[in-house]
């Protein structure tokens, strides 16, 4: 499967243009940390498109499933399976905590799911809701404040630093930067 079967995937299940966002800004952010380990000769598993391919289709499935985590992940694997390798499918399962995260493809999308959401949040309060002024620092104040974008999980985003071994403001900025690239995809 390359990335162009993958958006059809996505156009197939996903329907809502914030889930489309989301799921750009997941494999901006894929394809940023496997270039992140590439140059540190660490990746384990996959290729940059496979990363990237994960980043995107992650939450494909969210609406598809009526958002019922029991089934997420569910339908897109059915959907890729014999498309794509096994480690793609658990790193897709696994962000959902339905497969063991062995690889850094599987830790990596855990982490930046969450932290992508938290980092839009951080961008839609600020005056001019865009991402270029907004700064690595800027979010991780976000991110200490608790009743901040609630519903992004901190203990999974903290994950970069036992799973990943990327320090938290460094993961920040990787992850920022990388949506930075695609902001006038993300309408931010």
């Amino acid at each position: 499967m390359n990335r162009q079967d993958a958006i059809k995937v996505v156009d197939e299940l996903a329907k809502s243009p914030n889930i489309h966002k989301h799921l750009l800004a997941a494999e901006a952010a894929m394809v940023a940390l496997y270039d992140y380990f590439e140059k540190q000769d660490k990746v384990d598993q996959g290729s940059r498109e496979e990363w990237g391919i994960v980043g995107l289709l992650h939450d494909a499935d969210y609406e598809a499933t009526d958002k019922d985590l029991d089934r997420h992940t569910d339908v897109v694997t059915e959907k890729i399976k014999g498309k794509v390798s096994q480690e793609v499918i658990d790193a897709i399962a696994g962000h959902a905590d339905k497969a063991e995260r062995r690889t850094l493809m599987a830790k990596a999308i855990y982490a930046a799911d969450e932290l992508t959401g938290l980092i839009v949040a951080a961008a839609l309060v600020r005056p001019d809701k865009e991402l270029e002024g907004l700064t690595a620092d800027s979010v991780l104040k976000r991110f200490k404040e608790p009743s901040f974008a609630k519903g992004a999980n901190r203990e999974q985003i903290k994950t970069c630093e036992s799973e990943l071994e990327i320090e938290l403001s460094n993961f920040v900025d990787i992850v920022l930067n990388s949506m930075k690239k695609i902001n006038w995809k993300l309408g931010l």
